[in-house]
């Protein structure tokens, strides 16, 4: 099997699980406070990193909140048995990146995770949401191609992923 079609068939089946990734995210957490927490910590990690944290965290929260006030219906949303889409999203915030909703994703955890006074922590976040979600976006495109061939083709084209 080619590695393409690997991506789209693994993506899949990570995409009727996804809600769940958070858990995993957790379980990192733990350790990093335990071999990381000083109570002696200085002004600027009590507050100033705090605030650009929670700044990360919001940012993410905006954007995902921007995203599905405007989405059309049937298009993107909670659906975990397949994909769904009557139609292709191409504007508003989809006309500037093709993944607003795992971008929104991304900042909102990984704010979260920089509270987190271990670097490696943050490290393996973005290595494990990449991962993950990667395969995800495989298998959405590969979806949206065969439903919209050439109407994919001319946003894939001009919008990033």
């Amino acid at each position: 099997m080619a590695l393409v079609e690997e991506f789209v068939k693994t993506g899949n089946k990570l995409f009727k699980h996804r809600s769940y990734l958070p858990l995993i995210f957790l379980v990192i957490l733990v350790p990093g406070f335990m071999s990381a927490y000083n109570s002696n910590d200085s002004f600027f990690y009590n507050n100033i990193w705090k605030m650009i944290c929670i700044s990360i965290s919001s940012f993410g929260l905006l954007l995902r909140v921007l995203t599905v006030g405007f989405v059309a219906p049937r298009t993107s949303g909670r659906n975990t048995k397949s994909q769904v889409a009557n139609s292709l999203n191409t504007s508003g915030i989809y006309s500037i990146v093709r993944h607003p909703l795992y971008l929104a994703n991304f900042f909102m955890w990984f704010g979260f995770m920089m509270f987190v006074p271990a670097w490696w922590v943050s490290v393996l976040f973005i290595f494990s949401f990449w991962l993950y979600y990667e395969r995800i976006m495989f298998a959405e495109e590969d979806f949206l191609k065969n439903k919209f061939v050439d109407d994919y083709e001319k946003w894939a084209n001009k919008t990033p992923a």
